[in-house]
């Protein structure tokens, strides 16, 4: 039995909109839905978390960007997970409940991390952006590799912790851990994400 240390939790966080921005990992059919090839059993239950601090970014103007998985036919992740968000399939797809509007980026990714190889740092840099909300799916997976690229590169990195999931409880609590530990982020709740208007 592994005993899980202490992970502090802050009750509230209040955000500058203008310097912050919500990333939402991978929140696609293959990875919430029973018949995609790859469910993540608990990623049903965030969605709706995601989808309150998604219209909370919407009604502030805080910058909303989407990661995909996009794989393509022959892909060498297909030997360690096996064939899963294959480019242009259903199972890539957004869920339906979270679709992207026109004001939104997505951002599709080839490997773990949204910032390699991508035009996220880009984005973020010169929209101004500072502090990442990072949620989505596979926690210890996309989630954490995205939340450890955006800590070395100095963004501050909070992290609702309703609003990631997990393969397993395990990985679920690894990843909150290293965000907090390693990371230096904040674990809060959606509810406790205040995007300060004023």
């Amino acid at each position: 039995m592994v005993e899980v240390p202490k992970i502090p939790e802050e009750k509230e966080i209040e955000l500058n909109p203008h310097d912050t921005a919500l990333l939402i990992v991978d929140m696609q059919n293959d990875f919430l839905r029973k018949d995609g090839k790859l469910p993540v059993p608990t990623a049903e239950g965030t969605i709706q978390p995601i989808k309150d601090l998604i219209r909370k970014a919407r009604d502030s103007s805080t910058l909303v960007i989407y990661t995909q998985d996009w794989h393509m036919k022959d892909d060498p992740e297909f030997k360690i997970w096996g064939e899963h968000a294959l480019a242009g399939t259903w199972g890539a797809e957004i869920v339906d409940e979270l679709k992207p509007e026109k004001d939104d980026f997505l951002i599709k990714k080839y490997r773990y991390d949204a910032f390699f190889e991508t035009p996220l740092d880009y984005i973020l840099r010169v929209k101004g952006i500072k502090n990442l909300v990072i949620t989505g799916t596979v926690a210890n997976i996309c989630v954490l590799h995205t939340a450890g690229s955006a800590a070395l590169r100095w963004y501050n990195v909070i992290m609702p912790k309703d609003g990631v999931s997990a393969i397993t409880d395990f990985d679920y609590y690894a990843t909150l851990r290293q965000v907090d530990f390693l990371y230096k982020g904040k674990i809060t709740t959606s509810t406790g994400i205040k995007l300060n208007t004023k």
